[in-house]
């Protein structure tokens, strides 16, 4: 069978459980089931490059920095963004390495600590709209906006968070290095959180504040790669119309008119779904392949055309 390459971006519940505590321990035990279930792409001969969100680590570190700010001064955004692919990047290999080899299967696995181009005249730093950090109340919300004069937004009924600004991604500055990996076999954590907002300016690299869409960067990775399909991972099993309304249905498959409709219609929530449909949408369109949704449980199941929400040209 020829292997098929795959881009898999892992949702925040791999790595965090709503309301778990962030620490290291917790993001370890969550990552150990998520090792076992990205071994299926190992066993269905799929090469794979890892993609994975921040945004609460991202706001979780701007917190302790606020707390020392009159100690040790605090870093730009895009430093911050860094210091999350690093970490998050370690132990994602580190976990999936040692599933690998109690498994009895050889195969590296490195972290990219990934730097995407952007415009830094794009509109989103006059329009901040990326969620990062932990959710506040409505009170909470209020007093930091007046404290700190973050823009804070309702996301998704879940509460409050910080927004920021999250330009498009253009370009992946390690894109040769990421396809001689890819080449030599070797499973990659690339573009983390979206990877490191950076701008060119007179041909050189230069970090710029913000934070880029995950699901974004992880369709511009997978048309930069050629990919054979781009796999969201997120927190149910197949994508909704109505969610959370009686009359809420499940969706096994939609073309690309099909999403651009429910788009339309409003019924994928900005902080949640409307992004990951956006990134499948894109893929589908520059690649005419196909892109899937699905949940970590069910991943074996929806490699098999069995469930998940499959969307096609």
């Amino acid at each position: 069978m020829k292997e098929k390459l795959a881009i898999v971006a892992i949702g925040g519940n791999a790595l965090n459980k709503p309301k778990e505590s962030p620490t290291a321990e917790n993001i370890f035990k969550n990552l150990e089931f998520t090792s076992k279930c990205l071994v299926s792409f190992v066993r269905k001969n799929y090469k794979i490059v890892i993609t994975h969100g921040n945004g609460p680590q991202v706001g979780n570190i701007l917190v302790q920095q606020e707390v020392a700010k009159d100690i040790i001064p605090p870093f730009p955004l895009d430093v911050n963004g860094a210091m999350t692919q690093g970490y998050l990047g370690y132990m994602i290999a580190q976990s999936l390495k040692n599933t690998l080899s109690s498994e009895g299967i050889k195969k590296d696995v490195a972290c990219v600590v990934t730097q995407v181009l952007v415009d830094k005249n794009d509109q989103a730093f006059h329009n901040p709209s990326k969620p990062i950090g932990p959710f506040y109340s409505k009170s909470e919300a209020e007093s930091l906006t007046i404290e700190k004069g973050w823009n804070m937004i309702e996301d998704a009924g879940r509460g409050y968070r910080r927004v920021v600004p999250s330009p498009i991604p253009l370009d992946i500055i390690e894109i040769e290095a990421i396809k001689k990996l890819i080449k030599n076999e070797t499973i990659i954590i690339a573009a983390g959180g979206g990877g490191i907002p950076v701008i060119k300016e007179n041909n050189q690299i230069k970090g710029i504040e913000g934070v880029i869409d995950k699901d974004r960067a992880s369709a511009l990775l997978a048309i930069k790669l050629d990919a054979d399909e781009l796999i969201i991972l997120t927190a149910v099993e197949k994508v909704y119309i109505n969610y959370n309304k009686p009359n809420q249905q499940a969706i096994s498959s939609m073309t690309v008119e099909e999403a651009k409709r429910y788009i339309n219609e409003g019924h994928f929530s900005k902080g949640s779904m409307l992004p990951k449909i956006e990134a499948c949408i894109e893929f589908v369109e520059h690649t005419g392949r196909s892109a899937l949704i699905t949940d970590l449980q069910t991943l074996e199941e929806a490699l098999e055309g069995k469930t998940g929400t499959v969307i096609t040209k």
